[in-house]
């Protein structure tokens, strides 16, 4: 299905017989090839009577050397993969099993894709970017501090450098346009964090995807949101450049020394919001967020601190 794929991603007609002769079979076996890829891949094609099979749109697949091209002073190493369970865990896998960090794992469809509280991740193939920073942390709990904060920083600039200018953020771990989600961070930590550990920097982009009926909530990308397709591999330099950028100033003067630029890109600073955690909900208003990048609302008038990644904020007049 792959080989029959690359033929495709031009985006031009192809014949059935000029690609039953360049992969070996039938037009059948081509016709049933092409009902896989729609169906499994979820990849519109279009068949014109006379003229033969069409992507909906062409496709430029993830390259590491293309990547590095548009990053030049980017040291990481980079794994791609065609299709994985989720670029978290790989990365996870790989750290486990001696690769030295930082690297970096992306990959062009997940099948178990998942976000905050194990929410699945909808990962159409070579539509987004799934993609994961491993790091090794040493003695570094400073380093963890609004560290998910920071990487939020980082996919909005690259969002905006990429025309996506309406993009903001949502504490603790999205990035929107409007009231519609574009990206989603989830980080996850192996090891001692008081020693030595691994944190995995897991970011979901809705880039080209025009289409997913199985997100349940209100969603774009950037393709939406700019009007023409985007190239992948430029996007993910712009971001890793952001992240490198946004890493070093972290590490260097802590999540205060970006507290208030991140206030100042929070979309919902000053709204009324919920807060739930279970079953319990606390009402207040939003007043930024602490040096360790924490939520403070004001509830009742006075100032709380709410932290945890169990927690989730949504607009007061948000149905």
């Amino acid at each position: 299905m792959l080989t029959l794929l690359k033929l495709l991603k031009d985006g031009r007609f192809h014949s059935g017989e000029a690609l039953g002769a360049a992969l070996g079979v039938s037009r059948s076996a081509v016709w049933k090839q092409l009902q896989h890829l729609e169906a499994e891949l979820n990849l519109p094609i279009h068949k014109v009577r006379g003229k033969g099979y069409q992507l909906a749109s062409p496709l430029v697949f993830l390259n590491a050397e293309n990547i590095a091209l548009n990053a030049p002073s980017l040291e990481w190493p980079i794994h791609i993969s065609d299709s994985i369970d989720s670029t978290n865990t790989e990365g996870l896998r790989l750290a486990d099993s001696g690769c030295p960090a930082p690297f970096l794992v992306l990959a062009e469809q997940q099948t178990a894709g998942r976000g905050r509280r194990g929410r699945k991740w909808v990962s159409p193939y070579a539509q987004n970017v799934y993609y994961s920073l491993v790091l090794r942390i040493e003695s570094g709990l400073r380093q963890l501090e609004g560290l998910s904060l920071v990487v939020g920083l980082a996919v909005m600039r690259a969002l905006r450098e990429s025309g996506v200018q309406g993009a903001a953020l949502k504490w603790p771990n999205d990035v929107l346009v409007g009231q519609k989600k574009i990206a989603g961070i989830l980080l996850e930590l192996v090891g001692d964090p008081a020693d030595i550990c691994h944190v995995v920097i897991g970011i979901g982009i809705n880039v080209n995807m025009r289409r997913a009926d199985e997100v349940d909530q209100q969603w774009t990308s950037v393709q939406l949101e700019t009007g023409s397709p985007v190239d992948r591999n430029g996007l993910v330099a712009q971001l890793s450049m952001q992240l490198q950028g946004y890493l070093d100033r972290h590490k260097a003067g802590g999540f205060v020394s970006l507290q208030e630029e991140w206030e100042q890109n929070h979309a919902w600073q000053g709204r009324a919001v919920s807060l739930i955690a279970g079953v319990n909900q606390v009402d207040g208003v939003v007043l930024g967020v602490d040096h360790q990048g924490a939520l403070r609302l004001s509830v009742d008038g006075v100032e709380k601190i709410y932290s945890g990644g169990e927690l989730t904020l949504r607009l007061r007049d948000d149905s």
